[in-house]
């Protein structure tokens, strides 16, 4: 699978955000690491949460981490 289309996120710590419906995946750029994480299976309505979400870290941590996505991190 080929890097997703992300779009810039207002966050301390996440540069940008991606999904893929079709395929279930979610990507989180990482601004200071510049790493990208790539989590498997999220439906569509996580996605949309995340996004909604007035800090991004906190759903991450607190939301998404928790639910155990199966993930693999993409080094920049």
């Amino acid at each position: 699978m080929s890097e997703l289309w992300r779009r810039p996120v207002e966050s301390s710590s996440i540069a940008s955000i991606g999904y893929d419906e079709a395929s279930r995946v979610l990507e989180v750029q990482f601004i200071e690491s510049g790493e990208i994480y790539r989590y498997f299976d999220v439906p569509l309505q996580e996605y949309e949460n995340f996004l909604a979400a007035p800090s991004k870290g906190t759903y991450l941590n607190s939301y998404l981490k928790q639910q155990g996505y199966w993930y693999e991190r993409l080094l920049p």
